[in-house]
């Protein structure tokens, strides 16, 4: 029997263990130059309920652990609210990444006229699974950071583009689209929402099944599929930077005189 959790369903019996989270984002089109222009500025409240949210949250999946651990799954009341945060924080990156134009309203539960939503089937944990989740969603934590800092890296230029041109190309929203759905997923799975491992980063192949959306499937195309690389690259190159950088800093003994202006690191 199925309860209902800010407009998905959330399943209290089992369900399918591999079933993937999936990220619903309308076709991309055109974008309001004077929101692009401030839609970081404009998103600043919604980071703060999001951060507020996310203390929440981390107390939660807490305890939800420990009940997962004995019983093998998450208490209904536990999953629909963590799966109501993963929409809400799902909705508000697909602003962030210019993916959509649409301000996200400040609810938790899934408005019902709003385009970007998710789906996610909480169902049956593997114990062994639930007790040693901190190590095995390490790799994926890495490509997710990776994914994220590389796109962070050309987001200016993403940001300008779609400022001059009032839309984003369709290669440039298929990436993002990817990187934000496998974040998504990602997250998913360390708040015991899902026991599918993330994946997807690179799409997935056309079937014979009509289109739910514009990433129900994702589909990426050649170009597409190179910002992603070339996002993980970025992401590796700006981590050994920042790495080498601060190995640097600190091989300086006390007798130098370091004359050159301070930068704030990011």
């Amino acid at each position: 029997m199925a309860q209902t959790a800010g407009g998905w369903a959330v399943p209290v019996s089992a369900s399918e263990p591999e079933f993937l989270p999936v990220l619903d984002v309308p076709e991309p089109g055109r974008q309001r130059r004077l929101t692009v222009f401030f839609r970081w500025l404009i998103l600043i409240p919604h980071d703060i309920v999001l951060w507020v949210l996310s203390i929440a949250a981390c107390f939660v999946v807490i305890v939800g652990w420990f009940a997962a651990l004995f019983t093998g799954r998450l208490p209904a009341s536990i999953a629909r609210f963590l799966t109501n945060y993963l929409g809400y924080d799902s909705r508000l990156m697909a602003s962030q990444t210019l993916l959509i134009d649409r301000y996200p309203p400040f609810s938790l539960r899934q408005p019902r006229d709003y385009p970007v939503r998710i789906e996610v089937l909480p169902g049956r944990l593997n114990r062994a699974a639930v007790f040693f989740r901190l190590i095995l969603m390490f790799p994926a934590a890495i490509i997710n950071s990776l994914a994220s800092a590389g796109w962070f890296v050309l987001a200016f230029f993403f940001w300008l583009w779609v400022l001059i041109a009032g839309e984003m190309p369709h290669p440039i929203f298929e990436a993002t689209a990817a990187v934000v759905r496998y974040r998504m997923r990602f997250t998913a799975y360390a708040l015991l929402l899902t026991a599918a491992y993330p994946k997807g980063l690179f799409g997935e192949e056309r079937g014979t099944e009509e289109p739910q959306s514009a990433t129900r499937p994702l589909v990426l195309g050649g170009l597409a599929k190179g910002l992603v690389v070339a996002f993980l690259l970025l992401g590796l190159g700006s981590d050994l930077a920042g790495s080498i950088g601060g190995n640097s800093s600190d091989s300086t003994d006390g007798t130098t005189i370091n004359t050159a202006p301070l930068i704030p690191s990011r």
